[in-house]
């Protein structure tokens, strides 16, 4: 893709910016110190760039994203590492230099003198290029004064449609295509291997696995791939679905490919052993080894005895035999994400997208003869292995065995009950792989937005359908229906409550009458309420005083009614919503007298 940096080159390949001992090259597109070069990933350089180019004026970091990412889906944390990246190799904030400011709540700004040289000599270029575009498109003028730019950023996560990588091809042995696909650029190679099936496009259709793979190429150059009879990978005969040594094969061909020497590997569940087998193989291809919910046996003896028995295996095999189409298994690997119907529903299309029923069986039966036990000891590379300790698909004894018998492994035992890793808190797990292949240890920064908060408390009774009661499921259902109609962010969705954020109290106000309605409808007693002030970011959640209120304000709801504190009020002031006073609260350990009004649609 040409990044929109680069559809302007041809206006402004003469230019040279000059600050402090650095000069940026636009044409040539690379930072000097001197005469040396600094070395900056594609995106970091553009990063830099679109700072300098925009030098004195605040750019948000959604207005930086999309220029530096023009019409792709990525997370803020790709900026974030971007401007880590830059800071620390142009040495900002040492020795109380500064040359990128954080503005609190709006975003960036570069604030370093700037020369800027082009070819008929040296200019100030007060009017920038990127400014005269960025006006032209009809876009946001970088610099605007808007408080509404880093709200707007905030936005539900399946209203967005990400960008999948391309697809491409390998032939391997016996003429098998191996397909693949290349995310980021960053400077170690990483191949990840996921366990089972697996289909590549189908990974960017669950945001929780989008956000987990655009960090690991946030760092690295990802390189996924599907094994040969799974996902967009050759079909082949029942009779050649891939043992460990023909799926190392196929790595090697995936590797050549894409002209990578040597890379560290990312083995889940089932890809661990391979990945162990790989690295004891051809250690002078493998960088390092990371291995999360692994095994190095999957069925039990009396020298294993956390794996499942023969005859338990036989009964999940009659199980895919049987349900294969569903999701499967799902509440073995994802516990906490069991429930969510989205969620049920994706991996369902990606177990029959990732394998046919005959092809998932054989699989399984293939991978329960896998005993890696010997190869271990003669693994020499560095291992990190990543257990969680409630893991119900692979016991974390089994994570433990395997650490023991790698020399020098890194073992690491996290809490959560889900297997697979972009589920639950899967950034304590990419914390600590990016530190192991990195030596770098990523910063989480509280970033705090200016937001409204809602929260839905469900109740227990509902009409009989179909000869039972309403469901939490479905409760759940017309509610998250309605906050992504309203253009919300879920935040948590449990049995008892939804928790979701706008960027706009009407809305949030709106969204809730239509979930207080919908409810209504089915007999359901729902319980809303709505606080809008500024919430502590962090990771995939929020906190802070606001969302504790909001809370609170849900609390002190009637049945059906949509309570918002007088913040809201006085912020919709013309949007045609009427309001009943409900007096006056103190809410225990939260600071303030809060007036509370219950919403009327006028």
């Amino acid at each position: 893709m040409i990044s929109f940096l680069e559809t302007i080159m041809g206006e402004q390949d003469k230019t040279t910016y000059v600050f402090a001992q650095f000069r940026i090259d636009v044409a040539k597109r690379l930072l000097f110190e001197a005469d040396q070069i600094v070395k900056l990933t594609p995106k970091a350089f553009d990063t830099l760039l679109v700072l300098v180019e925009n030098r004195g004026s605040v750019l948000s970091k959604e207005e930086l994203m999309r220029l530096v990412w023009p019409d792709q889906f990525v997370e803020e944390n790709n900026l974030a590492q971007n401007i880590h990246s830059v800071r620390k190799l142009i040495g900002d904030g040492v020795d109380g230099v500064r040359y990128i400011e954080t503005i609190p709540k709006r975003g960036y700004r570069f604030v370093g003198d700037v020369t800027v040289i082009d070819g008929s000599g040296i200019s100030d270029a007060r009017e920038h290029p990127l400014k005269f575009l960025t006006r032209a498109s009809g876009n946001i003028t970088p610099g605007s004064d808007s408080s509404a730019s880093s709200a707007s950023a905030t936005r539900p996560d399946r209203a967005l449609t990400p960008i999948v990588p391309k697809t491409q091809y390998v032939v391997s042995t016996n003429g098998v295509n191996i397909a693949y696909q290349v995310v980021g650029d960053g400077p170690l190679d990483l191949v990840f291997v996921m366990g089972w099936v697996s289909h590549l496009e189908y990974f960017w259709q669950e945001p929780s696995f989008v956000r987990f793979l655009n960090r690991l190429a946030s760092f690295s150059r990802l390189i996924l791939f599907d094994k040969r009879g799974t996902g967009l990978s050759d079909r082949v005969p029942l009779s050649d679905l891939p043992s460990l040594e023909q799926r190392m094969t196929d790595v090697q061909a995936v590797m050549d490919a894409v002209g990578s020497e040597r890379a560290a590997l990312l083995g889940v569940s089932e890809g661990g052993p391979m990945c162990s087998l790989f690295a004891a193989t051809y250690p002078e291809r493998t960088l390092g080894v990371v291995m999360i919910g692994t095994y190095a046996k999957r069925i039990w003896s009396e020298d294993y005895p956390w794996a499942p028995t023969a005859g338990h295996r036989e009964e999940f095999l009659e199980e895919m035999q049987k349900n294969w189409g569903g999701p499967v298994g799902i509440e073995e690997r994802a516990p906490s994400m069991a429930a969510d119907p989205h969620f049920r529903d994706w991996w369902a299309t990606y177990l029959r997208m990732g394998a046919s029923p005959g092809a998932a069986v054989a699989l399984t039966r293939m991978n329960a003869e896998i005993d890696v036990r010997h190869v271990l000891t003669s693994v020499r590379v560095p291992v990190l292995v990543i257990h969680r300790t409630g893991d119900i698909c692979l016991p974390v004894e089994g994570g433990r065995y395997v650490a023991s018998l790698i020399p020098g492994a890194k073992y690491v035992e996290l809490e959560g009950d889900d297997h697979l890793p972009f589920v639950g808190d899967q950034e304590e797990i990419l914390d600590e792989i990016e530190q192991f292949l990195t030596g770098a240890k990523h910063e989480h920064q509280i970033d705090r937005v200016l937001v409204t908060v809602l929260f839905v408390l469900f109740g227990d009774q509902g009409k009989q359908e179909q000869g039972g009661s309403i469901t939490h499921e479905r409760q759940q259902a017309h509610a998250r229906h309605e906050v992504a109609l309203f253009r919300g962010r879920e935040v948590e969705v449990t049995d008892r409550s939804l928790f979701a954020t706008f960027d706009g109290p009407a809305r949030a106000m709106r969204c809730g009458l239509a979930i207080a309605a919908a409810e209504a409808r089915l007999g359901i007693a729902v319980k809303i309420g709505l606080h809008t002030g500024e919430c502590d970011v962090l990771k995939e959640t929020m906190g802070g005083d606001t969302v504790l209120l909001g809370k609170a304000v849900a609390g002190a709801a009637g049945s059906g009614e949509v309570l918002v504190s007088h913040t809201v009020k006085d912020l919709v002031a013309g949007s045609g919503m009427g309001f009943e006073p409900r007096g006056k609260k103190v809410f225990e350990g939260l600071p303030g007298e809060w007036r509370l009004f219950a919403v009327r649609e006028s």
